[in-house]
């Protein structure tokens, strides 16, 4: 049987949230990291301020369909004299990897000098620390894997292509979380849905065949930017090496709150929760306006990223 070329399934009361969700001024909601925590479904919300910055919100939930968003912003720009220049105009885009009881969260900090991919850390969803920039600008899409890569800890990031370049996916190394190197190229963007530059959305699955990476493709039209979304499966032991990926897209805007927005044509994942059932929720920006879900099964995704399929 041939793999489903569209594994995932619109959750039927899309959006999840919205700004009417967020029980303080702000001018939108989206891209959203997720993980479970102590029984619960925890996201946490990008909101854009009414000034244009972002900051971060929590938002919990019973079943991972309805949520409350707390009262108050949780993770806000540094004001730390050694940081502040760097997330002075917002904390933007998270994503979470759980290793042991820790939760690791990656953001992108913005400041006067451009974006740069950064990294911190919880164990109760109330302090939060920050560890290091993992890079200089331009870079975002940072996600950590959720186990050690021969000893060292590794993220996935896409710098911003630099000196005319595309930006691609490359992987980083650290042996601290502190001190970053030991860059290698992954996947680039090449002719067709993503020719513009890919980047990251959700951490990396650990699934028997391979890293499940999910990531998002940007292709320039005439009527302006459209992200949709990938899925590449990378070795368990060295994921540097590809052993497959979808050529075609597999998601993309199609309803209106992904068409219609701040951002048109937008799909953005930052956030997702692997159930029992080996379903995955998808959490995901649309159009940069309001918060969506989509779920598919895991082999699904593996066996089209195996497959190649192209139609």
């Amino acid at each position: 049987m041939k793999p489903k070329l569209h594994p995932f399934m619109r959750f039927e009361h899309n959006p999840i949230l919205t700004r009417e969700d967020i029980p303080y001024p702000c001018n939108t909601v989206f891209n959203a990291a997720a993980c479970k925590f102590n029984g619960q479904y925890l996201l946490l919300l990008r909101v854009e301020d009414l000034r244009g910055h972002s900051h971060l919100t929590l938002a919990r939930s019973d079943d991972g369909y309805h949520f409350e968003v707390d009262k108050e912003p949780w993770i806000v720009p540094s004001e730390d004299p050694e940081i502040e220049v760097y997330e002075r105009y917002g904390v933007e885009d998270p994503r979470i990897t759980q290793m042991d009881d820790t939760y690791f969260i990656t953001y992108t900090a913005y400041g006067p000098y451009g974006p740069r991919a950064a990294i911190g850390y919880t164990k109760d969803f109330e302090s939060f620390q920050r560890i290091s920039m993992i890079s200089v600008p331009d870079d975002k899409d940072a996600v950590l894997f959720p186990e050690k890569i021969g000893g060292n800890y590794a993220v996935l990031n896409r710098p911003q292509g630099l000196g005319g370049e595309k930006g691609a996916i490359w992987i980083t190394y650290s042996p601290d979380l502190v001190y970053w190197g030991k860059s290698r190229l992954i996947l680039g963007p090449e002719p067709g849905w993503g020719p513009s530059k890919v980047g990251m959305c959700i951490p990396p699955l650990k699934t028997d065949e391979g890293w499940l990476a999910i990531y998002h493709g940007v292709r320039e039209t005439g009527g302006g930017r459209i992200y949709r979304i990938g899925a590449m499966l990378l070795d368990l032991d060295n994921p540097e090496s590809v052993l497959g990926y979808t050529p075609h897209f597999i998601f993309g805007p199609e309803f209106p709150y992904e068409r219609t927005g701040d951002v048109q044509n937008v799909v953005f994942p930052c956030g997702g929760v692997v159930e029992e059932d080996r379903t995955l929720k998808m959490y995901y920006g649309a159009a940069d306006t309001c918060i969506a879900l989509a779920e598919a099964k895991l082999d699904d995704l593996v066996e089209l990223c195996i497959k190649g399929i192209s139609q």
